[in-house]
């Protein structure tokens, strides 16, 4: 029945309660308080390796009066794809050959002149440093896209928004409007916005399937402080005076006509009214939040165990104890609770090789699959913040006593946080390395970036605690190598850019395309190296086939001692007693 009542929704354009796969992210907004170099920094970690794992140039363009810019479906509202768009209304990056061109849902109005921007699953970074951070999170009711109507999702918001606006109240302000006037469809999404004075939340949700309009809202981050979201909306009380709120029009109508929401209750609870609050199961989102949280403010020692997935246990922002880098904010993604009771590099779960990777398997089907009514759980994994089936990660600063160009940075790491290696992209950039902007997730391709990055890091979970000091060691040499290179490489920039910006911009360019592809032939390199030195579980480097065998505490725990070491039967036990 329940079943049927689903198909039936589907059809008209309605999903209740339930969700397919889809990106189940983890990002990061720091304040220009809150870093050493009054950067404002955005991280965003997207997990899906099933997905389009590309990075894209999308150059700047101008449009003639009267034009129409198309909008077109987002695969990862509901599903996975492995090319998200194919055409050449982003430029020529993704006209993908022998590929059938993406129907847009609709049209809007095109504006005279659109900015340069990188382009993921998601939105990334602007040629004015504007800059977005995403995750999923769960809503009461999703609805279908419609042509005409409820053309837009989060990830066609942020692009149209990097193409028009320089401020992150500009991008809030547009997106708001598109989603009153177009509608939205799809998951419950968190953009992170920034720019590089301040930082801000933007949450949007379906609104009803007779109403165009969505649903949504925005806060700014105070200054000084770091925000964390992991599948579940963070926004709570909407308050209509406060000055670093905005929030669409329909919103208490909406959330009073479906009754989710009385005004005899008070403050409208944006999480409570249009969400189910803990994403998949029990500490699926929360245990990141957490985790990033004890991290930033030890000195508050926050609890890892709340009463419910509504909790207030853990505040909409916090002032870090200590002030961050770029740096410390790729080691918050790296993290599998090390260190902690949910610590993923311990127990049998673990292996004896101390894997923090947990194979998604039908025991566990909804890992990715948001309220799903019709599969029952027995058991969860602790779900990491660098998850075996990231697609990548990239961490933004804006920096706003440089130049534009110069001053925006995306570092970009394909495949899982805690193994990548990152890389600088300088949004003054004209082009990106080709390994990074090509290939796709069904076919093994040497020539392709995320390839080598997701190799070594599918090939250390045969010995893991092994692997992971060379693949940790030759991370360190490179990204130290990197973050000391950086001033030396905006000083010679911002030199240039003053003599002619067109020499900087080709200096940038050259710069970020020559190191990224130095930096994928080391880490072939690194594949190759590692094949080698563990084959067949030996350590072969520097001497052959050193046998390390397993740990004595894991030789206990699959009862080595009573493999055969006597002729005679083992006795069996007396099962009378």
């Amino acid at each position: 029945m329940r079943r049927n009542l689903l198909a039936f929704l589907t059809g008209i354009g309605i999903i209740f309660f339930y969700a397919g796969i889809s990106s189940a992210c983890t990002t990061i907004l720091a304040t220009k308080g809150a870093t050493r170099d009054g950067s404002v920094i955005i991280s965003h970690s997207d997990d899906d390796e099933l997905g389009d794992q590309r990075i894209i140039y999308v150059p700047a363009a101008d449009h003639q009066p009267g034009s129409k810019r198309p909008v077109y479906y987002d695969a990862c509202s509901f599903e996975v794809a492995t090319v998200r768009y194919v055409g050449t209304s982003r430029g020529p990056g993704y006209d993908t050959p022998g590929l059938a061109r993406t129907e847009p849902l609709g049209y809007i109005d095109q504006v005279e002149h659109t900015y340069a921007y990188f382009d993921g699953n998601y939105g990334i970074m602007n040629e004015h440093q504007l800059m977005f951070g995403e995750c999923t999170s769960g809503i009461k009711v999703e609805l279908k896209p419609e042509k005409g109507k409820r053309i837009f999702y989060s990830a066609e918001l942020s692009r149209v928004a990097l193409e028009r606006t320089t401020t992150a109240r500009e991008a809030i302000k547009l997106m708001g409007e598109l989603i009153d006037k177009y509608g939205y469809y799809g998951t419950g999404e968190t953009l992170l916005v920034g720019d590089k004075e301040e930082g801000w939340v933007f949450e949007m949700a379906c609104g009803t399937l007779e109403e165009t309009s969505g649903l949504w809202v925005a806060k700014k981050v105070p200054d000084g402080e770091v925000f964390v979201a992991a599948n579940e909306f963070r926004i709570r009380e909407v308050d209509p005076d406060d000055p670093d709120m905005m929030f669409s029009k329909n919103l208490f109508d909406v959330a009073e006509k479906r009754g989710w929401w009385k005004p005899e209750e008070g403050k409208l609870d944006w999480l409570k009214t249009v969400s189910q609050g803990e994403y998949n199961h029990p500490y699926y989102s929360l245990r990141r939040v957490w985790s990033v949280m004890r991290r930033l403010k030890p000195s508050a020692n926050f609890s890892p165990w709340v009463e419910d997935g509504y909790t207030k246990a853990y505040p909409f922002s916090v002032k870090p104890d200590e002030k961050l880098t770029v740096g410390d904010v790729m080691t918050l993604h790296r993290d599998h609770y090390e260190g902690t009771e949910f610590d993923m590099t311990k127990g049998p779960a673990a292996g004896p090789f101390g894997s923090p990777y947990r194979w998604i398997g039908e025991y566990d089907g909804a890992q990715n699959n948001v309220g799903d009514s019709d599969t029952d759980m027995w058991g969860a994994w602790e779900r990491p913040l660098s998850v075996f089936y990231c697609g990548y990660i990239f961490v933004n600063q804006a920096r706003g006593w440089l130049p534009d160009s110069i001053g925006g940075v995306s570092w970009f790491g394909p495949d899982k946080p805690y193994l990548t290696c990152f890389v600088p992209f300088y949004v003054g950039m004209t082009d990106l390395p080709a390994s990074y902007q090509t290939g796709t997730t069904e076919k093994f391709d040497r020539s392709v970036a995320w390839w080598a990055f997701n190799f070594v890091a599918n090939w250390a979970s045969i010995k893991f605690s092994y692997m992971k000091e060379d693949i940790l060691a030759k991370q360190k040499e490179i990204e130290g190598k990197e973050f000391l290179m950086q001033e030396a490489i905006d000083t010679a920039a911002l030199r240039l850019h003053e003599k002619d910006p067109a020499l900087a911009t080709e200096y940038l360019t050259n710069y970020c395309i020559d190191n990224a592809n130095r930096v994928v032939s080391q880490w072939w390199d690194l594949a190759d190296m590692l094949i080698a030195k563990y084959d067949d579980g030996y350590i072969n480097i520097p001497t052959t086939a050193e046998e390390v065998g397993y740990p004595e505490w894991w030789l206990k725990e699959v009862r080595y001692d009573k493999g055969p070491i006597s002729y005679k039967r083992p006795l069996e036990p007396d099962t009378k007693k």
